[in-house]
């Protein structure tokens, strides 16, 4: 098995956009992840939060096509969690993805003893800034040169 993560995406409005979960259906049958869970929630203007199940929509079939009834492996927890990320009116999807891309490089590492003992997501937007700082600094020292 490839590395697992779960993913909250959270958007304005209490209903999921369609494209979102067309992207996280693409991944799939690319074959580049395995969508394992997946759970809606929604925190209305009152602040009251409801959850449902992905697979529960008839419209996302293509993307929650390997979920198994087993899956429930996100829970009321997981969901409160979500929902104190989210403003009123809005709502979240949160997905338990393997990185199916990854899993032959982690058999490779386990079958040799290896792990991964560690894992930190960077934010694309700081991802951006570094590289902006980056190219500064090298217009600097160009500029001095």
């Amino acid at each position: 098995m490839g590395p697992v993560e779960c993913v909250v995406l959270a958007f304005p409005g209490e209903r999921l956009k369609v494209a979102a979960v067309t992207a996280v259906a693409d991944l799939r049958r690319a074959g580049q992840v395995r969508l394992i869970d997946s759970l809606v929630v929604v925190k209305s203007l009152t602040g009251e939060v409801s959850t449902s199940e992905l697979i529960e929509y008839e419209e996302y079939e293509e993307a929650t096509a390997e979920i198994g009834p087993e899956a429930n492996l996100l829970g009321p927890e997981d969901a409160a969690e979500a929902a104190e990320t989210l403003e009123p009116g809005s709502c979240a999807l949160m997905l338990l993805v393997e990185h199916v891309w990854a899993a032959r490089a982690a058999e490779a590492i386990r079958e040799v003893g290896g792990r991964i003992s560690g894992n930190v997501r960077i934010p694309p937007d700081h991802v951006e800034q570094a590289r902006d700082a980056h190219r500064q600094a090298v217009a600097a020292v160009a500029g001095r040169i």
